[in-house]
């Protein structure tokens, strides 16, 4: 039987479910709230909260599934002539507490129209404060094993796609260190079937617990400088500007009726922006600034090679 919209739905709230008890499990102490909400039209989601943890200091495990019909505006923006649509997924984003526990990302989504189109789209990528080369070569590496299990050549496509999507514009920095980032797969776009797509995307999906508790039981408990917080706090400043100016999820939410609140839980509780800021020579905040750029090939990256 081919997969259905009522089969996916289901699985996004079990990932999402599956997500949230690792979560919880790893931090030790906090509790993610829960808060029910409903969309304008049709649908609605369960946004899931952690605030104030051991190592998180603001986090989000969001599922939604709404329906209803397209404004002009979002039609123009996904270029699709349907009138109604359905949508669901699961979107979370990371905030530590410590500089040295990289932000995380990670979305996955499924749209269906009216006409019987629909399509998977989704991605996960890492924004450390602090770039370790050694954990930039370790999480590329297990998401190209993630996508090798279905298309060879899904990383390599995947990875630039990041690349190019997750880039600052108005900065000339990409977010972080990438990861994948993909959309409108089908079996009209892809060799693979509906059924195949969706299995990559939930694969995609369980990647992301095993990947980040790794990174928060490494540096959890590392100490910090006041120095080190104040450039994190910086950074939250960039990842905030590029959710807020470039990113097509938010824009999509908010043109759709979406729940404010939920589109917008990805910004950090706290972050800084300071007028016209530049890291110290030879610092270890102006290295990471050099590996903001696109193109680094992490997954066969020596850790002594020139930049």
């Amino acid at each position: 039987m081919e997969t259905n919209r009522e089969f996916i739905e289901q699985r996004m709230r079990d990932l999402q479910s599956s997500i949230i008890a690792e979560l919880e499990l790893a931090d030790g102490d906090g509790k993610f709230s829960s808060d029910y909400w409903s969309h304008s039209e049709q649908g609605g989601g369960l946004t899931r909260v952690l605030r104030n943890a051991r190592v998180i200091e603001k986090g989000g495990v969001n599922f939604s599934a709404v329906s209803g019909k397209l404004s002009p505006k979002a039609a123009r923006s996904l270029e699709m002539e349907t009138e109604t649509f359905f949508a669901t997924g699961v979107s979370i984003v990371m905030h530590p507490s410590n500089p040295h526990v990289p932000i995380i990302h990670m979305n996955v989504r499924y749209f269906e129209g009216d006409d019987g189109m629909y399509w998977f789209g989704g991605g996960i990528d890492l924004t450390p404060h602090y770039v370790v080369e050694e954990d930039a070569i370790d999480f590329h590496k297990k998401l190209k094993a993630v996508c090798d299990q279905y298309e060879s050549g899904f990383y390599s496509e995947f990875k630039k796609w990041a690349d190019d999507y997750f880039f600052i514009t108005h900065r000339n920095e990409t977010r972080g260190i990438g990861g994948i980032f993909f959309d409108r797969l089908s079996h009209k776009n892809r060799s693979l079937s509906k059924n195949e797509l969706a299995e990559f995307v939930f694969s995609v999906g369980h990647s992301f617990a095993p990947i980040y508790v790794g990174l928060m039981n490494k540096y959890a408990t590392k100490a910090f400088s006041a120095n080190e917080k104040k450039w994190q706090l910086i950074r939250r400043g960039r990842y905030a500007e590029f959710n807020l100016a470039i990113d097509r999820g938010t824009r999509f939410g908010l043109e759709t009726g979406g729940r404010t609140e939920s589109i917008l839980m990805s910004l950090p509780a706290e972050a800084h922006w300071e007028y016209n800021y530049s890291p110290e020579k030879n610092s270890l905040e102006e290295r990471t600034l050099s590996f903001l750029k696109k193109g680094i090939n992490w997954v066969d990256y020596s850790v002594n090679e020139d930049r």
